[in-house]
């Protein structure tokens, strides 16, 4: 009824065989008429689309597992910037780490997550530069959560291409090491209380071999 309304239909959904079962179809119904104008019929082209909609099923369902993992992560903060840099998703992880909720986060630039005086100096858009040239970049210093206070962080941002090579966004990965600065620091503290006092004796000839 259609196609004879406009003049032609298109459709997909469940077509049936002749032995019941059933596959997914494309379908085109096309209206045919006389040169006075008469319908005389129809002509109905039909593709089998099954095996491109079970992989597309299968994508679906796979992206939908990657989703649902990524989003319990907790010690990792896991999210996606478009390319201008701006939030697109946000994490559990992000959340804990940033403080951010992500009604209150995405959409925002990345850039709120950088002390003064990196952003100052455009060091945001330089990560996004590199990545986008060599598609990752990699590395540690402080960034801000949302009440202000300062962690130090290992970062990774991997630039994201459809199947033409378009960038289509970064990925980006926070780790928060504030705990591990911390103690390296307070190693490093204590190794060098050590050497001064060491340095300091004068009654004791103190020196290190090597194995």
């Amino acid at each position: 009824a259609e196609a004879a309304r406009v003049g032609r239909v298109q459709d997909e959904g469940w077509r049936v065989r002749k032995d019941g079962t059933r596959f997914w179809a494309s379908v085109v119904v096309t209206a045919l008429r006389d040169p006075t104008g008469q319908l005389v019929g129809f002509a109905k082209v039909t593709r089998d689309l099954t095996e491109q909609r079970r992989a597309e099923e299968q994508l679906r369902t796979s992206e939908e597992r990657l989703r649902v993992l990524i989003g319990s992560v907790k010690d990792y903060g896991i999210f996606m910037l478009d390319p201008d840099g701006r939030v697109a998703s946000w994490n559990e992880g992000a959340r804990r780490i940033k403080g951010y909720e992500a009604e209150e986060i995405i959409g925002q630039h990345f850039s709120v997550f950088y002390p003064e005086a990196a952003r100052e100096v455009g060091f945001p858009d330089y990560e996004l530069e590199v990545a986008r040239e060599v598609g990752r970049f990699e590395d540690e210093g402080w960034r801000v959560r949302k009440d202000g206070t300062q962690f130090w962080a290992n970062v990774v941002i991997t630039a994201l291409r459809d199947a033409t090579g378009q960038l289509v966004g970064f990925a980006k990965v926070t780790r928060d090491l504030t705990d591990r600065r911390r103690a390296e620091e307070a190693l490093r503290v204590s190794e060098e209380h050590f050497r001064l006092l060491v340095e300091a004796v004068r009654d004791y000839g103190i020196i290190m071999l090597d194995p």
